[in-house]
């Protein structure tokens, strides 16, 4: 089963600096038809303008993932951590117990990013903090885990929940699968480019939320960057 949410049906406001889209009920969005995936609380697509971002706010008990679409994101918290990730790579906040930080687009040009939310499988964790890069030649034509709560998946960002994201490249024609498996939740959108699956086409920025499908198979219509989210 494939419940396809095109981008322009999804929620949103424009705050001027920052331009968000809402994949399901956040802020002043609210859709009881689209509250949650499973454990995927939150996925917004976010452009924020040159020089402005989130100021310090506090976060507990969620999993925080960003994955930077163009431009990049610099994070910084009050446990001393201090990054930039940069457009194809993924930074990992585990809020836990506790955590205040700030992001802020310190580059030249717009900043567009999926800030993605998966509950914690459980509560009392430290709270943490990291990023990665992920080149995209690494997942030319497959799925390769970006971020996990496996033990199994070494070279991934970790996360505190029962969750991976995952990320691939396909040029036009290309199919990429992945064994979700019929028990699991799938949420999918490209990044750029559409796909196809199951007969059912998913344009950039659609969001496509999957149940029931053993096997998942994607056809890249025209050569798109692809995001997964496989969750219980």
């Amino acid at each position: 089963m494939i419940d396809l949410r095109p981008f322009q049906s999804l929620g949103g406001a424009n705050h001027g600096w920052l331009d968000a889209k809402h994949h399901f009920s956040f802020a002043e969005y609210h859709d009881p038809n689209r509250m949650e995936w499973g454990a995927l609380r939150v996925w917004n697509d976010d452009t924020i303008a040159p020089g402005t971002g989130f100021p310090p706010h506090p976060h507990a008990d969620m999993e925080i993932i960003t994955y930077v679409r163009k431009g990049a994101i610099t994070h910084r918290d009050h446990l001393g951590n201090i990054g930039r990730t940069e457009a194809g790579d993924v930074q990992v906040m585990s809020a836990g117990t506790g955590i205040t930080h700030s992001e802020y687009n310190m580059e030249q040009e717009p900043t567009q990013i999926f800030q993605i939310w998966i509950r914690p499988g459980s509560r009392g964790h430290g709270p943490s903090w990291g990023t990665k890069p992920f080149p995209k030649g690494e997942r030319a034509g497959k799925f390769i885990v970006l971020a996990s709560g496996f033990a199994e998946d070494t070279d991934a960002l970790p996360i505190h929940s029962n969750a991976r994201l995952l990320g691939a490249t396909l040029k036009a024609g290309e199919t990429a699968e992945y064994a979700l498996g019929a028990d699991r939740l799938g949420y999918l959108v490209p990044a750029t480019g559409s796909v196809e699956i199951d007969g059912v086409t998913i344009h950039a920025r659609d969001g496509a939320a999957i149940s029931m499908l053993d096997n998942l198979r994607v056809t890249a219509l025209e050569d798109a960057e692809i995001v997964l989210v496989d969750v219980a």
